[in-house]
């Protein structure tokens, strides 16, 4: 098949339900790849150059498609082409996140600006005491945590050394629409997908975005991962894998979840500055739970924070605030954060066997719990 012959409009038996797993793509001349007995159409302009990590790739084969190598005379390109670069973490050892994001970490960074300037998502670098940055050819480059912001989950990074990485140039995540051709880029490889939704997001951590992106098939490795479009501009940053990546009460397809990156834009001056958002910091009560009938069971209650010390537990379940009942909880966040800034007392519905108790609960701003350590 040539180039020329490539189907630049998605099949549509992908949006019936066809899922797969992480493919590390490589441009061997042949536009499409084939693993199970599906086929992914790629667009000619995403098969324009040989692009794979220089680890664990070459050789590879993927379905009957086997990695070719680069014609003589050309340089051989690697993620590095697409602005991205691993990132290592290594969080304190007295991190409260290190319970349940571990301590040594590793995903994906986005060079965003010729100073050095990488984007990832932010539970990568949360707490960490050392942070740094590698290159697809292996070469470390030690770096900073500029910031994390809570309401976004994005973190931002410094290497202190330039990076040998051309920045790449944002998108407009707005513009994005379903059917789009995208390519997910890791430190570790390529992977062709589509957007097939774009909804909210609900996280049992207290997080809600309004607008996410979705996209299928499903990939590995997706933490800090760019979300490029056909025009090779960053429209998002990879945050979870999910079991549907479809629209609510569709058939479940597993894909990734990406935080938009126009949602970057109006607080990264402030990341620069201050290391975080200005805006007045939200409530936080330090609660992870699962929405049951619209309310909320309790699964866990962050050592020390502000639910466990007002004697939250596990099996509660909160069924309002201040006497209102709850609606899920996409309305529970809302309504939380609507009460005042972090400090503000809480007073929640909790259901205990067969009564329901009130339990006031001070919250407070979830960065001053976390022992964020300097990384210089």
């Amino acid at each position: 098949m040539k180039r020329s012959e490539c189907n630049e409009q998605p099949p549509e038996f992908f949006f019936n339900g066809l899922h797969g797993h992480r493919e590390k793509w490589v441009n061997t001349g042949i536009c499409r790849i084939v693993k199970q007995g599906a086929v992914v159409w790629v667009a000619a302009l995403m098969a324009a150059a040989p692009l794979h990590a220089q680890q664990g790739v070459q050789g590879e084969t993927q379905g009957d498609t086997q990695a070719a190598p680069a014609p003589r005379g050309k340089p051989q390109l690697t993620v590095d082409a697409l602005s991205v670069v691993r990132v290592r973490a290594q969080a304190s050892a007295d991190a409260r996140s290190g319970q349940t994001l571990g301590r040594n970490r590793e995903g994906t960074g986005v060079v965003i600006d010729s100073s050095g300037l990488v984007l990832t998502i932010g539970y990568l670098i949360t707490e960490a005491e050392k942070v740094e940055i590698n290159t697809a050819d292996g070469k470390v480059y030690p770096a900073i945590v500029l910031g994390f912001d809570n309401a976004t989950g994005l973190g931002l990074l410094k290497s202190l050394v330039p990076v040998p990485v051309k920045p790449i140039d944002m998108g407009l995540s707005s513009e994005a629409k379903e059917r789009d051709m995208v390519l997910i880029v890791g430190f570790d490889g390529v992977a062709p997908a589509y957007v097939v939704s774009k909804r909210q997001f609900v996280g049992y951590w207290e997080y809600l975005l309004d607008e996410a992106i979705y996209t299928a098939p499903a990939t590995v490795n997706w933490q800090g991962a760019a979300l490029v479009s056909k025009e090779g501009k960053l429209l998002g940053i990879g945050s979870l894998a999910v079991g549907n990546a479809l629209a609510s009460g569709s058939t479940g397809v597993p894909g990734n979840m990406f935080v938009p990156i126009d949602v970057l834009k109006p607080v990264i001056g402030d990341f620069i500055a201050n290391g975080k958002s200005t805006a007045r910091p939200r409530p936080w009560l330090g609660v992870t739970t699962q929405e049951v009938g619209g309310n909320l069971l309790v699964v866990r209650a962050s050592p020390d924070g502000p639910a466990d010390a007002a004697g939250l537990k596990a099996g509660d379940i909160i069924v309002g605030i201040s006497g209102d009942g709850l609606k899920g909880q996409a309305d529970f966040y809302t309504r939380l954060w609507k009460l005042g800034n972090a400090g503000v007392e809480i007073s929640l519905d909790v259901l205990r066997g067969n009564r329901v108790e009130n339990v006031k609960v001070k919250s407070m701003d979830r960065n001053s719990y976390f022992r964020s350590k300097a990384t210089y």
